[in-house]
């Protein structure tokens, strides 16, 4: 085995939070029957909205290194980051960047004064699912989003609607907006957007945690319950766990424009990077207020975070192995088909793979 990877990673459970961890990657689990110089168990926990595609992304790298296996909790992104920063998992899936003080701060997995990087891997749209008696389309702009989930607009027959859907038989009934229980990059994301699109309609900062009363649910999965089961509600989600939902089209300049794939990928490629930042941690500025033609700017930008440098060396290559798959065309491709991301544009793979380069 001289002058190959023979790589033997026995990673130690940090908390007894783990214990999920191990096992919600079962199902997906399956080894390969191709060998390669990677062997070792690698733990992650973050994002339930990168939930089915860390699932594909896993049996796909599982695949292709037969002696690996990923393991990966979706408890969501505050629970991820938090364990990563703490040592509990080797990397982190996160709707929610680190801050700059977190990246460069002393985290337990990471080589003294390495810091982490974060890599944009999973876009997909934050829809607004609805199910409203006799309505089968429906039209939003910012505004009018902002003040039905303030409770400023409180009837599906407000005049700002009816505007907004000319011809539409919105009832003469009370909206029932539904948002995230628990803290939630979904909520930072749909927050971020109401800030910069509609300030004057949400005079509040973008944050994990949502700012309102009124009904809740846990997860982008408790969301889609309340919708199905309901009437006369709206609700924002991950695009990847509306199945069968209507979901409304938002006002973006002149246009009205569907939440898919590639109108999410494109606000994306519109937008700047944050400033502040090392250059191999890539965090993307949403433009959130752009008037661009099809361009969706209600989108998520979910990260993979990692160690620039690993306390251990072998963990450092099963890690970097597995972001370049992740990013891989196949890898993104993979992701889509089985959880309905965008896939990232050749662009921006460019840039995560070469910032992944660097991970020991």
């Amino acid at each position: 085995m001289t002058g190959m990877r023979a790589l033997r990673l026995r990673l130690v459970i940090a908390a007894p939070a783990l214990a999920g961890v191990l096992l919600a990657g079962c199902a997906v689990n399956e080894q390969g029957d191709l060998e390669s110089d990677l062997a070792g168990t690698l733990d992650g926990a973050g994002s339930s909205a990168q939930g089915a595609a860390q699932d594909a992304w896993i049996a796909g790298f599982q695949r292709a290194n037969a002696s690996v296996t990923v393991n990966y909790d979706p408890s969501g992104s505050g629970a991820g980051r938090e364990q990563f920063i703490v040592g509990a998992v080797g990397f982190a899936g996160s709707d929610t960047a680190l801050t700059t003080e977190e990246a460069e701060g002393d985290l337990e997995r990471c080589a003294p004064g390495s810091g982490a990087i974060d890599l944009p891997i999973y876009l997909s749209p934050i829809v607004l699912a609805f199910s409203v008696e006799g309505v089968d389309e429906l039209r939003l702009d910012a505004a009018s989003v902002a003040q039905i989930f303030s409770g400023a607009i409180e009837r599906w027959n407000d005049p700002e609607l009816v505007r907004l859907n000319p011809g539409a038989s919105l009832p003469d009934a009370r909206i029932t907006a539904v948002h995230r229980s628990d803290d939630s990059g979904t909520t930072e994301n749909f927050t971020d957007y109401l800030a910069e699109a509609a300030p004057e309609h949400w005079p509040h900062e973008a944050d994990d945690a949502f700012p309102y009363e009124g009904e809740a649910a846990q997860g982008n999965s408790g969301i889609a319950a309340v919708i199905r089961d309901g009437v006369n509600v709206i609700g924002y989600l991950d695009a990847s766990r509306a199945d069968n939902l209507a979901v409304a089209r938002l006002a973006v300049g002149d246009s009205s424009v569907p939440p898919t794939g590639e109108s999410a990928a494109a606000v994306v490629d519109v937008s700047p990077m944050e400033r502040g930042r090392a250059d191999d941690d890539l965090v993307v500025d949403v433009d959130r207020a752009t008037s661009e033609p099809d361009v969706y700017p209600l989108v998520l930008v979910s990260y993979f975070i990692a160690c620039r440098e690993y306390v251990d060396p072998v963990e450092g290559e099963l890690v970097r192995a597995y972001i370049e798959w992740i990013a891989s065309a196949e890898g993104q491709d993979a992701a889509a088909a089985d959880a309905g991301s965008a896939p990232i544009s050749d662009a921006l793979r460019e840039r995560v793979l070469s910032a992944a380069a660097g991970i020991r």
